[in-house]
């Protein structure tokens, strides 16, 4: 019997590990797997939590002041993605990566971005559907469920543009 309880507890143990171990782009989560809710505070002083929005599509950009790449593809998330959608039920968010309000600020006056922009501290939101020591420039597409549907990884035009197709294709469901 002890040696049962041995072999079960390594086995769930296994699959716990391998359930966290991140993909070749880093991610931790899946397309088709319910996205990790979470609480996060936002730049306005209000809070939003990610299970009050099912109904909604949503998208959540993970970004940081100090990355290029993120800060080239915002002005695009605003226009193709933010301004087309948002009358129509999308909800985006971009997560500060663990920088203080007054970084993510200089960041959404220097990108003209209008999209709430949110802070997460210790990248702990991140770290739910990252790995931490993975870069940011990422979204997720979540769909009305609660489910992943969509993940994107740097800023590739290509990527960019079926991710804009696919929020079109959510929000006319």
């Amino acid at each position: 019997m002890k040696q049962l309880l041995i072999a079960l507890a390594i086995t769930l143990m296994s699959v716990s590990i391998f359930a966290q171990t991140p993909d070749e782009r880093g991610y931790i989560v899946k397309v088709g797997d319910m996205a990790p809710d979470f609480e996060m505070p936002l730049t306005d002083g209000s809070t939003v939590k990610l299970s009050d929005l099912r109904g909604s599509v949503v998208m959540l950009q993970f970004t940081a002041s100090w990355c290029g790449v993120c800060r080239k593809e915002m002005p695009h998330i605003e226009k193709e993605i933010w301004q087309a959608y948002k009358d129509k039920g999308l909800k985006v968010f971009g997560v500060d990566r663990d920088e203080p309000i007054e970084k993510a600020l200089e960041m959404v006056e220097a990108t003209g971005i209008t999209y709430p922009m949110g802070l997460d501290d210790n990248a702990d939101i991140f770290g739910l559907y990252a790995d931490k020591k993975s870069g940011v420039t990422r979204n997720v597409l979540i769909d009305k469920e609660g489910k992943i549907i969509f993940l994107t990884r740097l800023f590739n035009k290509d990527e960019f543009a079926a991710l804009v197709k696919r929020i079109g294709e959510e929000v006319n469901k």
